[in-house]
This record gives C-alpha cells, sequence and structure tokens, in this order.
C-alpha cells in the first residue's frame, strides 16, 4: 500500500486576477507533489478560491454585478493560470461549492453547542481589505499592521471562537512537534509574537454584509473568513461532525499546508484551535514561503510593476516561468523578479547548460554513430567522477525536499548539467571520433553523456515536466523512474536516439525589453484612453498636511539621454543641491529632446520612493504639466536647491 501524502496551497482569495508572486505558491505546492509522486507516494493535491467576504461584496457592486457572477469570473481566471503553469492538482474547492458551505455550517453550530463559540460585540479597528478587526495599540502609525493601509471604527454584534481557551494546549503542542512551523524562525515569531503574550478571542461572525455562509441559528450573521476559509482543508476531503467522508478517512490529516508567509498566523493558531475544539488531527506541517518581489517592491497594481502568468508564459514558454519562479526565491528571504533577470536566466541556465547539453549529445550521437545507443565497454577513471556526481545529486536531491528548499533542490540538478558540459570538454568526443581504434571509448563517452541526462531529465521532471518529456522523446527512452536512479547504468543500448532539438532559443535581450517596454506603453496609453474624461477631471481634495508631505525643490539638468529600451522616456541626471546627483526617468520624450533640457531648471519632486522603469532607477518625478496631449516641463529661474512651498 502506498504511502499517502495529503499538500494544500491556501485557496486564493477572488478579488481580482493573481499576479506572478501569487502564482509562485501553486507552482511550489505543484512541484512538491510531483516529487512525491515520482517517489512512488498516494498524493492528494488540493488548491481552490476563496471567495465570500465585504471586499467582493463591494468589488461586485461597484462592477454592477452579483457577488457570484463577480467571483465565477475570477475563480475561471485562477483556475485557468493553474492549468496554464501545468499544475496538477487533484481538486480545486471553491468555498462557494454547497458541500462546503453546508459543512462549514455544522462546523460553526458544532462548536457554538459545545461553548466553544459564544456571542458577543466586537468593537475596534476594522481593515476591510485583510478583513481584520484590530484594537488600537496593534495598529502601526494607525494603520492596519498587517498590510499598512487605512482603518475604520467598526462596531457589531458577533459570535466569537475561544482561543483563549486553548492557549496552553497550542503552546505545548508546538513546542513538542518542532517541525510543526517551518522555517524556524516563523515559529518563534508566532510563539513570542501571538501565542505566549496571550490570545485574544476571535471574532468568526460578521452582521455588516450578506456575502458569506448563513449562521443556521441566527440568520444576522454571516460566518466569518476564519472558519469558512480555513475549513476548506478538511471540507474538501468531505468532513462532516456528523461522520466524515472515505477521503478525510485516508488523507487527513495534512502532510503539509504550503502558505504564504503573511498569513502563518491565522495557520497556526487559528486553524489548530479549530481543529482543537472539534477534536480532530492537526496537519503534520505548516509552510510558511516568503514573498516574490517586482526588483525590490512588493507587486502592486497602483505602483504599476504587475506582471501575470500569462504574459510571461507568452514570451518565454510555460517552462521556462516554472522554472525561474522555482530556482529564483530563496528558502526564508523574499525573491525577486524583473524582465531583465528571467531573461538571463534563461539564457544562462536553461538555453546555455541544459539546452546545450541535450543538443549537442543528441547530434553527437546521430552524427557518430547513426543514433544507435552504444554499450559502455570501454571505462576510463574519468567516468567514475561523472558517475558519482549523478547519485551524489539524487541524494541531494532528496534532502532538499525533506525540507522544502525546492531551490536548493533546482540548483543541484542545474549542477549536474554543469558537470555533464565539464565531461565532453574532459573527454573530447570530437576528437576520439578522429581515431577509429577510440571507437568504443567513444561510445563509452556518449553513453554516459546520455545516461547522465536521464538522470537530469527524471530529476527535472518535478519542475519542468514538459521540458522532461522533451527530453525523454529526443533520446528515446522510457526508462523515467525514480527508482532507476539507484545506480548509474540503467539507459539501455541498441536503442536509436532521435532527432537533435533545441529545447531553449537563445533570447535576444534588447529585442525582447525593447517589446516589452512598447507593450507597456501601448497599455497604459489604451488604459488612459479608455479612462471617462469625468474621471480625469476629478479633482479629490487634501489637507494642507498631505500638500506639504511632498518636497519639492530646483534642480538643474546636468545631461539627458533617451533610454533605448523606450520610445517615451528620457534620463536625467540632476543637480538638486543635496550635493549627490539625482537620476530621474520622465516620460516626456515625445516632446523634448535631450539637448533641449541640459542646463534647464526644473522643479522636482525629491520624496517619492524609487521606481524602477525600463530597467532604470528613477529618484523623483519632474513636474510638468498636460493639456489637450501636450505636455511641458516647470522650468523657473531660482537657486539649484531652493524648496518650493
Amino acid at each position: 500500500m502506498k504511502e499517502k501524502f495529503y499538500i494544500t496551497t491556501a485557496i486564493a482569495y477572488t478579488s481580482r486576477k493573481p499576479h506572478i508572486g501569487n502564482s509562485y505558491e501553486i507552482v511550489l505546492t505543484d512541484a512538491i507533489a510531483r516529487y512525491k509522486r515520482l517517489q512512488g507516494k498516494d498524493v492528494f493535491f488540493l488548491t481552490g478560491t476563496d471567495e465570500h467576504g465585504q471586499k467582493i461584496e463591494e468589488y461586485a457592486k461597484a462592477a454592477g454585478v452579483t457577488p457570484k457572477e463577480y467571483v465565477d469570473k475570477v475563480a475561471g481566471e485562477i483556475r485557468g493560470i493553474c492549468d496554464l503553469l501545468g499544475t496538477s492538482y487533484d481538486k480545486f474547492i471553491r468555498t462557494t461549492d454547497s458541500y462546503h458551505e453546508k459543512a462549514v455550517q455544522k462546523i460553526f453550530k458544532k462548536l457554538y453547542d459545545q461553548d466553544d463559540i459564544y456571542k458577543g460585540e466586537y468593537e475596534g479597528m476594522y481593515c476591510t481589505p485583510c478583513e481584520s478587526f484590530w484594537t488600537e495599540s496593534q495598529l502601526v502609525d494607525g494603520k492596519c499592521p498587517d498590510c499598512g493601509r487605512e482603518v475604520k471604527p467598526a462596531k457589531e454584534e458577533a459570535y466569537f471562537l475561544r482561543l483563549s481557551k486553548y492557549q496552553k494546549q497550542l503552546e505545548e503542542f508546538i513546542e513538542k512537534n518542532e517541525n510543526f512551523i517551518y522555517p524556524e524562525a516563523r515559529k518563534k515569531e508566532m510563539l513570542n509574537n501571538f501565542i505566549k503574550p496571550g490570545l485574544q478571542d476571535l471574532c468568526v461572525s460578521r452582521t455588516s454584509f450578506k456575502w458569506g455562509i448563513p449562521v443556521t441559528f441566527d440568520d444576522k450573521h454571516v460566518i466569518y473568513v476564519w472558519i469558512d476559509a480555513l475549513s476548506n482543508y478538511i471540507t474538501a476531503l468531505g468532513y462532516d461532525p456528523d461522520g466524515p467522508g472515505e477521503l478525510y478517512k485516508k488523507y487527513w490529516p495534512a502532510d503539509v499546508h504550503i502558505i504564504g508567509k503573511d498569513i502563518v498566523r491565522f495557520h497556526t493558531i487559528y486553524w489548530p484551535i479549530m481543529l482543537m475544539a472539534l477534536g480532530e488531527p492537526l496537519p503534520k506541517q505548516v509552510f510558511g514561503h516568503p514573498w516574490l518581489l517586482f526588483g525590490e517592491d512588493k507587486m502592486s497594481k497602483s505602483r504599476g510593476n504587475v506582471i501575470y502568468a500569462d504574459d510571461l508564459v507568452n514570451l518565454l514558454g510555460v517552462d521556462a516561468v516554472r522554472y525561474y519562479l522555482l530556482s529564483e526565491m530563496p528558502y526564508a528571504s523574499d525573491g525577486s523578479i524583473t524582465y531583465e533577470t528571467i531573461i538571463e536566466r534563461f539564457n544562462s541556465d536553461l538555453a546555455n547548460t541544459i539546452g546545450n547539453l541535450v543538443n549537442r549529445t543528441i547530434a553527437m550521437q546521430n552524427k557518430y554513430f547513426d543514433g544507435v545507443i552504444q554499450p559502455p565497454v570501454d571505462a576510463e577513471p574519468v567516468d567514475e567522477e561523472l558517475m558519482g556526481f549523478a547519485i551524489d545529486t539524487v541524494d541531494r536531491v532528496e534532502e532538499c525536499f525533506k525540507t522544502y528548499r525546492v531551490a536548493d533542490a533546482l540548483e543541484s540538478i542545474l549542477n549536474l548539467a554543469k558537470r555533464s558540459n565539464k565531461y565532453i570538454d574532459e573527454t573530447m568526443p570530437w576528437a576520439l571520433a578522429k581515431d577509429e581504434s577510440k571507437r568504443e571509448r567513444l561510445g563509452t563517452v556518449l553513453y554516459n553523456l546520455l545516461e547522465a541526462i536521464r538522470f537530469v531529465s527524471v530529476l527535472l521532471s518535478p519542475f519542468m515536466p514538459s521540458t522532461s518529456e522533451k527530453i525523454f522523446e529526443q533520446m528515446n527512452c522510457s526508462i523515467k523512474d525514480y527508482e532507476s536512479l539507484s545506480a548509474f547504468g540503467a539507459l539501455e543500448d541498441g536503442v536509436k536516439v532521435g532527432k537533435a532539438e533545441a529545447l531553449f532559443q537563445r533570447i535576444d535581450t534588447e529585442k525582447m525589453l525593447s517589446e516589452i517596454a512598447a507593450k507597456q506603453e501601448a497599455a497604459a496609453k489604451a488604459e488612459e484612453e479608455a479612462k471617462p474624461k469625468d474621471e480625469e477631471e476629478k479633482i479629490e481634495e487634501i489637507s494642507i498636511d498631505d500638500f506639504f508631505k511632498s518636497d519639492l525643490r530646483v534642480a538643474k539638468i546636468l545631461e539627458c539621454e533617451k533610454i533605448k529600451k523606450s520610445n517615451k522616456l528620457l534620463k536625467l541626471q540632476l543637480d538638486d543641491g543635496s550635493g549627490t546627483t539625482r537620476q530621474i526617468v520622465s516620460g516626456i520624450a515625445k516632446w523634448y529632446k535631450p539637448e533641449d533640457l541640459i542646463g534647464k531648471k526644473a522643479i522636482i519632486v525629491t520624496n517619492l520612493k524609487p521606481v524602477k522603469l525600463c530597467g532604470e532607477i528613477s529618484q523623483g518625478m519632474l513636474l510638468s504639466g498636460e493639456k489637450d496631449g501636450e505636455v511641458a516641463v516647470t522650468f523657473v529661474d531660482l537657486p539649484v536647491g531652493a524648496k518650493i512651498c
């Protein structure tokens, strides 16, 4: 009987189409699930969507549709991206599924009947995007401590879950089960910052909106996100307080919940206490992964730095996107993505290292032996190192997956490809081919290379399944099982390989970046043109305090040049009187030539957060005016560094 392995993602919130940072989690979880299947485990992989709440209700109202129509659309987009990225989930749950809603109502009623949920009144500061209540002391600079957004006072009748009742039991469980929260830093954070200082009972119902699962015995209330969303991990398996289904009996408890670091608290405090109250086993592990940032910033549509998975797939292909996501994310710190870095990794790792290895090995096999794999009968000491490296790679990958160091596992596989390329340089098959007496040695060298490539392909299959299959097709090889990697030499001789075809074509970096910039400019222009005129001209009132937050200074333009990747942007070097040169990127190339600006003095905003535009850092904004599509920079005759007030 196969060993079971139940793995889940956090379910995605259906507020809007997910960006590539959101997509990292599903690809990471898929790679783990595929690897466990490769090892022969009976895997159940769950993902899905979280579809209730006040924020959804507000989005739907703004869009002029019902909440159900709104979530149907976004859930479809989320599932479409999961499928586009080749993820192999076994079930996709939606919290609007009727079986889930009924099970959640029963869970709520059970907890109420046994006095783990009680009715009270909540008064505090409420953050709508996070759907969280906060006390004044928990706020950071008067704003939500989780997302930094504005909060508003709220008071309403609510039901509460008795977290305090289970605090000691939870604390003891976490300290006894040292691998329950991973990585270690997340465990210390939960214990020291949240649990040990004392848990407050949790608000688990709302009356101020209707888009949620109704409380069966009190129709003024809908069940709040925590019990609704977190319960998906068991309702998807057929959990029912009156008697769980067969899938639940088979797969629960979960072996690991893969979640973002920002929701570790919910999964390691609220969720375990819910399960304790229900009398059910706790998940074996919660792994809180870091974020994928755009450069150094969190992705945000308002910042204009959002990258979507489908756009990247159209540019690079599914497996290249999967490779970047899985290789670029560190174990415990945030990862980074920019178009420049993803193209660089594509060319260096995929085209030059893996693609080149496969292409030239199969090409040589066809050239020297008409494609027929020869038996390895003429060994030399240099072969042993390659063989040992391949076997060790299997062990290294297995060790990495024990603690979900997926990027490290992928690096080990890449290193085997690099070692194989080095073996080509060491053995020089082209030189052996010139000496008829070395024919058996040449056949052995190519056999060893093909076997090393087979190791790479088997190990690569959880990360890049399509690429792995293409390699096997070119090798005409059907030996793909994990057990075959226990020893070097399972590849059958006498088989004829296929035609060598490039797995990855090198990208012209400058050309692609230029095309991306052009598309971004066209999209921004289309969005601007589509904006209603009254929206363009609407002026939002601000306080004088808000105005004085902007630091306006006079600066002299020292240098100016066009950015090659863009028809719209100019790069300026300015003296702002601070003693250091400031670089600003401005979209005024249509109206000004660089030479027209050098030596002029203009007003700039100096305290904007730096952003990266077309690969160039912009440290502020050049003040200009726009009327009827024409733009003019505000030039002044004031001393450099003068403050505008």
